[in-house]
């Protein structure tokens, strides 16, 4: 490239639009070329009183700089990705995109407000600042008791606002903030798991858009370009584009490309922000028309009956989400648990809990040997320990539990660590941990109850070994009944039994197993 020729890149002028642009600048000094930024307001930032759903049109935070663009008042522009319309104006194209900053959400919650008892943080009847459609109607799903009002301004002034008491909490890109490397500290902080709470598509990832026929200046862009984030950001924008959504669409989507080369998507979508979500997940290595399958997976959802066996519980989201697409929903433990008396509690550098069971039946009668680290086997595991005022170290983030053991074992080390369980448990995670010294601690049991006067369902969803066993006893699975099994271990009990699995969640947790239903 012309190395005389100065590149013009224009930018919004607020703090994290400008971080982006001077990023983008280093960037093109450290190939050799030399730039300056041209700010430009756009319609989202003249307008601030409106929520992001009622501004007209889609670009509202980008119309102005594509039109400098177009008119030549500058070569090159700097977007945060997720703000962008799915399809260019016409002459105008994305030539590369920039390393992905972490794409989960970011919870801010006043000190006063925390309740670490409750999902994300926030006490009972909060209110939320947001004005994004896709996490008004997720935070709906997850915690139907709050209150939500609009959000806007940029990242400092909705940061403020919370400062100011006017919310108890608010939601933000975390990349945002990890990028301007704001002062937290007189906040708790949130993250929730983006295969959980799913983001926008591209959020983390900066786009650069210029000239289709300024093919000097894409060529040179070629050298800051990552090619391993666009592949999966593509998929996560087509499905946008499939669904002609902008960024007031209640639509998230993520994309992951995992060690074995496959390409996990998560998706949620809702009607309106105040509708409840679908979600669901597929997991590919065929990535020409995943966005296409997405897309279909969430357009063919039918609403069917369906029975889990665990009891249902109020503000239950795996029930809520799924009732709110239409769908029956009915629940029964088929085992009951019951503590066994604790004798002692070794000393450990560990103390491991694989269960909700484990947690309240060890709690219920010891406490964590002090100085001791906890660590989850899931999600669903960690909300318990919140619950009782714990918080973990550790939470397995895979629906194989041979990976959660090995992934805590590199962590562990040589340590010691206590295995609160139930009698007769396989021990999966402990068998991946040669290294480490393992004392396993007998803290409930399980007794089969009659799985009687059971509802006939179109889905069965079997949440554990012992469940599904009890059910099997006394009930036979129809040809047309679809079986999702929750892990390995109850599917391979189901399969021993010649029962066919047609899913597992991706995650353990209620989002991962609604997904699942969704899918089937």
């Amino acid at each position: 490239m012309n190395g005389k020729r100065k590149i013009i890149i224009a930018s919004r002028g607020s703090e994290l639009a400008l971080w982006q642009a001077h990023f983008v600048q280093q960037d093109l000094a450290r190939t050799g070329l030399d730039s300056e930024i041209k700010i430009i307001k756009t319609q989202g930032d003249k307008v601030q009183h409106l929520s992001l759903d009622k501004l007209e049109g889609k670009g509202f935070f980008t119309k102005e700089i594509e039109e400098a663009l177009l008119n030549r008042e500058a070569d090159l522009a700097v977007h945060s990705h997720k703000d962008l319309p799915t399809e260019s104006p016409e002459g105008l194209l994305i030539a590369a995109v920039s390393y992905r900053e972490d794409p989960s959400e970011l919870i801010l919650v006043r000190k006063e407000s925390f309740d670490p008892k409750m999902k994300f943080g926030f006490r009972k009847n909060a209110v939320i600042g947001t004005s994004s459609a896709r996490r008004k109607s997720l935070l709906l799903a997850f915690r139907s008791d709050i209150e939500i009002k609009d959000l806007r301004g940029n990242v400092p002034t909705r940061i403020q606002k919370l400062r100011d008491g006017e919310y108890d909490a608010i939601l933000l890109a975390a990349a945002g903030v990890e990028r301007l490397k704001l002062d937290l500290s007189d906040f708790h902080v949130e993250k929730p798991d983006p295969r959980e709470f799913v983001p926008a598509p591209a959020q983390g990832v900066l786009a650069l858009q210029t000239r289709a026929d300024d093919a000097e200046l894409i060529n040179a862009l070629q050298a800051i370009h990552h090619a391993d984030v666009a592949a999966c950001i593509s998929i996560e924008r087509k499905v946008l584009n499939l669904f002609e959504g902008g960024c007031h669409l209640p639509l998230g989507c993520y994309c992951i490309r995992d060690d074995e080369d496959y390409f996990q998507v998560w998706a949620t979508k809702a009607d309106a922000w105040d509708k409840a979500p679908r979600l669901v997940y597929m997991k590919t290595k065929r990535t020409e028309d995943a966005a296409e399958r997405i897309v279909e997976k969430i357009k063919n959802i039918k609403p069917a009956s369906v029975f889990i066996t665990r009891n249902l519980r109020r503000h239950d989201f795996f029930a809520d989400v799924l009732r709110g697409n239409g769908y029956k929903v009915e629940g029964r433990a088929l085992i009951e648990i019951n503590a066994v008396p604790l004798i002692k509690v070794p000393a450990a550098d560990w103390v491991f809990f694989s269960s909700k069971h484990a947690v309240r039946f060890f709690l219920q009668q010891a406490a964590v040997p002090e100085g001791a680290r906890i660590a989850a086997v899931g999600k669903g595991t960690a909300q318990e320990l919140r619950e009782h005022g714990l918080r973990a170290d550790f939470i397995g983030q895979d629906n194989d539990t041979r990976l959660t053991g090995k992934k805590f074992g590199a962590l562990a080390g040589r340590s010691t660590v206590l295995f609160p369980q139930a009698k007769g448990s396989m021990r999966t995670i402990q068998q991946q941990l040669p290294a480490v010294k393992v004392i396993n601690l007998i803290v409930y049991e399980s007794i089969q109850h009659s799985a009687d006067d059971l509802p006939v369902s179109d889905i069965l969803v079997f949440t554990s070994p012992s469940n599904a066993e009890s059910w099997l006893e006394k009930n036979k699975i129809g040809a047309d009944q679809k079986v999702v099994a929750m892990g390995h271990a109850t599917e391979s009990t189901l399969k021993e039994r010649g029962v066919r699995v047609h899913a597992m969640p991706a995650t353990f947790d209620d989002a991962g197993l609604a997904a699942a239903v969704f899918g089937c």
